[in-house]
């Protein structure tokens, strides 16, 4: 397993939680678009239960460059290194 897969899979757990729903399917070039009820309101939500997890702080510029879960993962990443 890969320094992403294991990102990815902590990130499903995150956006399982956060969205409540067991059966949501985390992929790289997930965007909000993808989820019905990914609004402005859950993206904050979501990004400090991203940062809770894996005990980062992502700016507001990190996160407004952010076009897709594929690339919060790489950010995630680097962050770790």
């Amino acid at each position: 397993m890969t320094v992403q897969d294991g990102i990815m899979a902590r990130l499903t757990e995150v956006f399982r939680d956060v969205f409540d729903d067991d059966e949501l399917t985390v992929f790289p070039t997930m965007t909000a678009k993808d989820v019905d009820e990914w609004d402005s309101l859950m993206h904050i939500t979501l990004v400090l239960a991203v940062e809770k997890e894996f005990a980062v702080k992502l700016s507001a510029a990190e996160v407004g460059r952010l076009e897709n879960v594929g690339q919060m993962v790489e950010l995630l990443a680097r962050k770790a290194a």
